[in-house]
């Protein structure tokens, strides 16, 4: 392992303000487990409405939960306007949970998943030095996953799954393996040794860049909907150290069966030794930007729903050098 890429990168002492654990009870995901199976997908979509309703009307308490981006969003929203946002934002969220399922439960055909970049993708992992998929919290990433056997590498993914989490991955329905590895990053060091291992592999590692896994000495401060965030550098650091490209991948719902997977942008890193995180900072707003550019377009798909912008220093963040395409 490099020097810039020693323990103290670890995303290990998890202070994390957020949660990925469903808010649904077993009994809840049973009954659409079973409404997919038997009516389809049409059949949860149905259910999901009046779900997503209760939800937005008589459990404030977890439909506010959306608020900070929301809010953020859409400035000028009066009463009204910002309980239907909750609305149309949770509704979309449940349909992301359902067609995952439908992967798991009625097979990959069930869905339609298109990809205009792919071959561009292919390029860049063809070139053996590995891979940085760069995702976020938007959209279906699962659905993304499961259509991503065309690069002909195997594939691990950076994934946190609280205990006793009852929301099912969609491999978890047929029984068998994950199509792609697993890296804790509850592990030791945070993964990061494995994170390094399957890079220098040429092989491609997915990872979330929205959400902070780690301590706050691993993030820099950046700009995000008018707000400071602070977002992680671990996956720059990698790159960098490990010499591969990061490709932002995102996907969008793209009409009642299917979504759209685009390649955002392409960051790389430059190999240099012995910098401080403000060296990064470029890297994490051309992320930034990138997600930004995303929520403009479609404002009900972004689930991070938790106020990142609470955790963020007031700092002002330090100006970088312009990003390589």
């Amino acid at each position: 392992m490099p020097r810039n890429m020693d323990s103290s990168d670890s995303l290990r002492a998890e202070p994390k303000t957020w949660s990925s654990r469903s808010v649904g009870g077993s009994l809840q995901h049973r009954i659409f487990y079973r409404l997919i199976r038997f009516g389809g997908r049409k059949a949860a979509y149905g259910l999901l409405f009046f779900v997503a309703l209760y939800y937005t009307l008589f459990r404030p308490s977890i439909s506010r939960k959306a608020d900070p981006y929301l809010e953020r969003r859409f400035k000028r929203a009066g009463f009204f306007k910002k309980r239907l946002n909750r609305f149309r934002i949770y509704v979309n969220f449940g349909k992301g949970l359902v067609d995952k399922a439908v992967v798991g439960i009625l097979g990959p055909e069930e869905i339609r998943v298109s990809f205009d970049d792919q071959e561009e993708l292919l390029h860049l992992v063809r070139r053996g030095k590995g891979l940085i998929i760069l995702t976020a919290h938007v959209g279906c990433w699962q659905a993304a996953m499961a259509v991503l056997h065309f690069l002909e590498r195997p594939v691990s993914l950076l994934l946190h799954r609280e205990e006793g989490d009852v929301d099912l991955q969609y491999y978890e329905h047929q029984g068998g393996p994950p199509p792609f590895r697993i890296i804790d990053p509850r592990g030791y060091l945070g993964g990061v040794l494995e994170m390094w291992e399957v890079l220098k592999k040429g092989e491609v590692l997915c990872i979330m860049g929205d959400r902070v896994l780690g301590e706050e000495k691993n993030t820099v401060p950046v700009r995000f909907l008018g707000d400071w965030v602070r977002l992680p550098i671990s996956p720059f650091k990698l790159a960098g150290a490990a010499g591969v490209p990061i490709a932002v991948l995102f996907s969008c719902k793209k009409g009642a069966d299917g979504y759209r997977l685009f390649l955002e942008r392409v960051i790389r890193v430059p190999e240099e030794r012995g910098r401080g995180n403000s060296a990064f900072i470029p890297y994490a707003e051309a992320f930034a930007q990138a997600l930004e550019r995303y929520v403009r377009e479609y404002p009900y798909e972004f689930y991070n729903f938790y106020d990142l912008w609470a955790e963020a220093q007031t700092e002002k963040a330090t100006p970088g050098r312009k990003v390589d395409s």
